[in-house]
């Protein structure tokens, strides 16, 4: 498979181990070259580096196809990516956000996403270069992360 190595996804503070799956499987698809994991996102191994079923369950092999790096900061991932040349960029709902359809990835971009119920907060927001969104019609105000992330990523990759 061609893997986009020049595109790099973080998942922070994900709860559920069935979206860390989902987006794995969707990252493999997109050939996205890199996950960071980080806060409390579940991994695909256990603390004893056991296989989490949960997690393959959703990720139908992808977790084992998608190199993945757990990192406990999410600002140390942003500062090492950063030092790599990454623009990095976040998929959040704010103030600054652009349009997804307007955002034109830069030669190597990483795309943040967040926390289920809360998404990625300011602080975090402001470590970013810039911060896209999807536009919402309807009388909800997001998407589940796996599904944001999947659109965000197959229109990012031009796929």
């Amino acid at each position: 498979m061609n893997r986009e190595s020049n595109f790099v996804l973080v998942l922070h503070n994900i709860r559920s181990a069935y979206n860390v799956g989902a987006i794995l499987r969707t990252a493999d698809a997109a050939g996205v070259y890199k996950a960071y994991l980080t806060g409390y996102t579940p991994t695909p191994l256990d603390r004893f580096g056991r296989e989490r079923k949960d997690v393959a369950k959703a990720a139908l092999g992808a977790e084992k196809s998608v190199s993945w790096e757990q990192r406990p900061s999410l600002s140390d991932a942003i500062a090492h990516l950063r030092d790599e040349g990454f623009h990095i960029v976040a998929l959040e709902q704010a103030e600054n956000s652009i349009d997804y359809k307007e955002f034109k990835p830069k030669e190597k971009t990483v795309l943040i996403v967040g926390e289920e119920r809360y998404g990625i907060t300011k602080d975090i927001l402001d470590q970013c270069d810039t911060i896209i969104e999807i536009p919402m019609r309807g009388q909800k105000e997001s998407l589940n992360v796996s599904v944001a992330t999947g659109i965000a990523l197959f229109r990012i990759l031009n796929i």
